[in-house]
């Protein structure tokens, strides 16, 4: 019995995710806004116009500025840092920190940040993790057209995330 609850729990186990290529920072700085997320709770507060806008740093780092508008219409905005996964990672892997810099040297304050999609000109992105529990799609306009859209929902469904789940933010600060 103990065998097959092993090969049942085999059969589930998840592939890893299917990463972009390559990934140029300098390219992917700037602002992208946020289209679409599955729900997670360190964003519950956020209602509309969420945003990143990331800038390269020394040794590869980038600044991460998280920003989303509340129900009251105030701002939160929350500053981190994001970096290589590892050496021996794809660059689409990365990891990113919202804790003090001072713990940095702590792995637990270091969530992961997988490229899975970007399109040539660094205009769409998705990324994700490999427990799939986190997903955002990125653009560098607030609208997406439907087509190019449905493709990234596509890609989702085909590594495994639960599109059905997703919100979709709204934006009116233009």
């Amino acid at each position: 019995m103990l065998a097959g609850l092993m090969l049942v729990g085999m059969s589930h186990a998840q592939e890893p995710l299917k990463l972009v290529d390559d990934v140029d920072l300098e390219r992917y700085q700037g602002t992208w806004y946020e289209i679409a997320l599955l729900p997670n709770r360190f964003q519950r507060r956020c209602l509309a116009n969420t945003r990143a806008d990331y800038r390269l740093l020394e040794q590869g780092r980038v600044e991460v500025t998280n920003r989303c508008q509340r129900s009251d219409g105030s701002w939160i905005e929350v500053v981190g840092e994001a970096r290589r996964a590892g050496d021996d990672l794809p660059a689409a892997a990365l990891e990113v920190r919202f804790a003090p810099r001072w713990l940095a040297w702590l792995p637990m304050v270091w969530g992961e940040y997988r490229i899975i999609a970007l399109d040539d000109d660094y205009q769409l992105a998705m990324v994700g993790t490999e427990d799939r529990r986190f997903l955002w799609i990125l653009a560098r306009q607030p609208d997406v057209a439907e087509d190019r859209l449905a493709k990234l929902l596509d890609l989702a469904r085909a590594q495994g995330f639960e599109t059905e789940k997703l919100s979709w933010t709204p934006h009116d600060d233009r």
